[in-house]
């Protein structure tokens, strides 16, 4: 068996036992292809051949390119996983990784908006057009959930339950979890759906519920342009990114005393510590407010 085929069985697993989106899959296995082509060229003609040194190679090798350290870990995670499962299949007698570092990474905090920034965002579209109202009740659902980009624009109707104001979501891995939505955001979903989705919609079938101007489904990039669009338009950052939402979100939970555990829920993390990022946000925001306000700071 070449070794590529190996990754495409791990590929292939991944989506079958862990149901990984296609995207996801695609990343693993070009990471892996580019790790295989660099053993090939010092000579390795499969994957139980390989030793710490050849590693090292390859990872001299991505800095020498000038991958940034973060980006290395990550293909080397890729590989940490690849070599697990080679092991548990039985296709090598060992992982050659158990000894190997991970390159340090500098704990970089995700950018926040702050309360006034999100307000003006939000009063950014024009509820009384219909494209206004549509990215009005976007804009109100992605602040009041915290969901990721590809979460909101697969929305269908099924998953949106305004009665109970809960929105059920599938992310990663097809995991389920639901998501309160508060009163604002329901109201302004429930208007768009009423209003303005079908004078969109006409006579297609489109399942999601957030349509282009032509009743097609929105993209993640068609949003990510809108929301640049509003952006420029109140005056924030032109890197804002829908994820900046999502961390505004979560971060401004913790600032008004909401539980760690109960936010990873809301999030969908699988581990608590992509969660407790949250936390040096919140105490660094605790920081500023003790510097601003300490008679002696």
């Amino acid at each position: 068996m070449h070794p590529l085929d190996w990754v495409e069985e791990f590929c292939h697993y991944l989506a079958v036992e862990r149901g990984l989106a296609p995207l996801t899959l695609e990343a693993y296995s070009q990471d892996l292809t580019g790790v295989w082509l660099n053993l090939e060229g010092q000579g390795l003609t499969g994957w139980g051949e390989v030793q710490p040194d050849a590693l090292r190679e390859w990872l001299a090798s991505l800095e020498g390119q000038g991958l940034r350290p973060r980006s290395r870990a990550r293909k080397l995670s890729a590989l940490r996983q690849f070599y697990r499962f080679l092991v548990r299949e039985e296709r090598v007698a060992a992982d050659p990784l158990q000894w190997l570092d991970s390159p340090k990474l500098d704990r970089r905090l995700p950018r926040v908006l702050s309360l006034t920034e999100v307000e003006s965002l939000l009063a950014a579209p024009d509820p009384l057009t219909p494209l206004g109202q549509r990215d009005d009740a976007m804009l109100e659902l992605l602040y009041a959930t915290g969901l990721r980009i590809s979460e909101l624009v697969g929305l269908v109707p099924g998953q949106v339950d305004l009665r109970r104001g809960v929105v059920r979501v599938r992310g990663k891995g097809s995991k389920e979890r639901l998501v309160p939505m508060v009163t604002r955001a329901v109201e302004k979903v429930e208007l768009y759906l009423r209003q303005t989705r079908p004078t969109l919609v006409k006579e297609r079938k489109t399942r999601q519920i957030f349509v282009n101007r032509f009743g097609g489904p929105l993209t993640r990039q068609g949003f990510w342009k809108i929301l640049k669009g509003y952006s420029r338009k109140v005056g924030l950052t032109e890197d804002l990114s829908p994820h900046i939402l999502r961390h505004s979100f979560a971060t401004h939970l913790l600032w008004h005393g909401a539980d760690l555990h109960a936010l990873q829920l809301m999030l969908g993390h699988a581990n608590i510590s992509t969660t407790q990022i949250y936390t040096h946000l919140h105490a660094s925001r605790l920081r500023e407010i003790h510097q601003q306000a300490h008679p002696r700071a």
